[in-house]
């Protein structure tokens, strides 16, 4: 399940709400613990397409996330998809908490609010740098400038890697990645989190945060910060140690691979996590049933495939009884409570449900694939600029450098890269990569404002960065 990402579109939920009681359930819970928080409803703007998507701060963005997560699990779940196991990137394991019964809904919403308060109290001058190489090339980079709070905060894929540090200290391995040939590109979050430097944050997160009954759940929960399972674990323990430690989704992925995990399930909006399973699994099955446009037939296509996946594992059993663990601040001792309610859904087919943080915090744009701490990608369904006619000499002038450019970076002939092949769904050049060309594309024409606009990385054509570089030339001689 995805960590932070982007801002939902509005109405993205809207056939899951009318079709599954589940997600309706689901939303109603979130929407109560919002409520009792003094923030809006959140499903509101989720199921209306028309509603107000004015941004009401990161923690309603929080909560938005939570519930585009848990409402695909419920989808999955409804149509006979029976997870393997469910992993989160960051904040993500939260979700994976609450989607595998571990803690209650409501109580995993106002954990979620919890953190997210207890990061602005302790904000600090810090930036996350997505860095295309892997994690030990990225680990050796922090440790050039050997400071204690600039260290490898996640380690997504094989090549795609996370320094999470002050932002001055990020500046300068900005500067030493360029000057390697090491693409990059800073994650646009409000809470820098997985470094040292968020220890006053977790202490506090730990103190303060509302303790509520937990129990095993009905799936696994696998943790990639700890490396394992998620077993008899205090939920306010394991989102505050999430706040220090590295996330490993690499290696996690890979474990629950080689376990015979085949098929990965992206609970989000838009492919982020799945981009990295794809890159540390070439060839593994990955479906993002919201980005398709029948999600639903998209989940019950997976489920009537259970050749493509791997073997059943045994769900635990559910405890006898929750816990409740005592505040720091209280000496009531440990009570019981009721059993977590588990959803009974006919097994029918096996995978591995992963979700778009992860990056790490909420970004701000309505895009199909932000960071997260996971493979950098970029707003799309933007407007296309008013360009010029391709027709004209500039246009076939610009054209050919680019060719020549972008061939001489990836290794292609000029002649093979056509004005309208995707560079990354025809070619194979992944986010990261195009972050780079476009910035020498933008050095070249002297058009600084050009390495900012993510929609030429969504349209990712030859042809779309032609226009853009005509039609900008043109309005500066203008």
């Amino acid at each position: 399940m995805p960590g932070t990402v982007a801002a939902p579109r509005g109405g993205v939920l809207r056939d899951l709400h009318n079709r599954y009681e589940t997600v309706r359930d689901a939303l109603s819970r979130i929407d109560k613990a919002a409520r009792g928080l003094g923030l809006p409803d959140i499903s509101t703007r989720l199921i209306e397409a028309d509603a107000d998507s004015e941004r009401r701060g990161p923690e309603v963005q929080y909560l938005e996330i939570f519930a585009v997560s848990l409402a695909t699990h419920h989808m999955l779940v409804a149509e006979g998809v029976e997870p393997v196991a469910i992993v989160g990137q960051s904040i993500g394991e939260l979700w994976a908490l609450a989607a595998a019964g571990h803690l209650p809904v409501e109580d995993a919403a106002r954990l979620a609010v919890a953190r997210s308060q207890a990061l602005t109290r302790h904000s600090w001058k810090g930036k996350m740098l997505a860095v295309g190489v892997d994690g030990r090339r990225a680990e050796s980079l922090a440790g050039l400038i050997d400071h204690p709070h600039l260290v490898l905060a996640c380690e997504n894929a094989p090549r795609q890697s996370v320094i999470s540090g002050p932002e001055e200290l990020i500046r300068h391995v900005e500067r030493v990645a360029d000057a390697l040939g090491w693409p990059s590109l800073p994650l646009d979050v409000p809470h820098p989190t997985h470094t040292p430097a968020m220890a006053r944050a977790a202490r506090d997160l730990r103190e303060s945060a509302p303790r509520g009954p937990y129990g095993s759940g009905q799936w696994r929960v696998v943790s990639p910060w700890l490396g394992r399972d998620v077993g008899d674990d205090d939920p306010v323990d394991l989102v505050a140690g999430a706040l220090t430690a590295r996330v490993r989704m690499l290696h996690t992925v890979r474990d629950l691979h080689a376990a015979g995990a085949d098929a990965f399930v992206e609970c989000g909006e838009w492919p982020v996590v799945t981009k990295f399973v794809e890159a540390s699994i070439p060839g593994v099955r990955c479906v993002v049933p919201l980005s398709e446009s029948d999600p639903v037939a998209a989940v019950r296509a997976l489920a009537d495939d259970p050749q493509a996946f791997g073997p059943i594992r045994p769900r635990p059993q559910p405890r006898p009884s929750d816990r409740v663990l005592p505040s720091p601040r209280s000496s009531e001792p440990e009570r019981t409570g009721p059993p977590v309610a588990v959803v009974e859904a006919p097994p029918r087919v096996t995978v591995s449900v992963t979700a778009p943080v992860a990056y790490p915090e909420p970004a701000a744009a309505p895009a199909p694939a932000p960071v997260a701490q996971a493979v950098v990608t970029v707003p799309a369904a933007l407007p296309e600029p008013a360009a010029p006619s391709s027709a004209g000499p500039d246009y076939e002038t610009v054209l050919a450098e680019l060719r020549t450019l972008y061939g001489d970076f990836l290794g292609y002939p000029p002649d093979l890269l056509g004005e309208d092949d995707g560079l990354e769904s025809e070619l194979g050049v992944e986010s990261l990569k195009q972050v780079t060309l476009l910035g020498r594309v933008s050095d070249r024409y002297d058009l600084p404002d050009l390495r900012s606009d993510s929609s030429l990385l969504t349209a990712g054509t030859l042809r779309r960065i032609a226009e853009s570089v005509v039609q900008r030339r043109a309005e500066a001689s203008g």
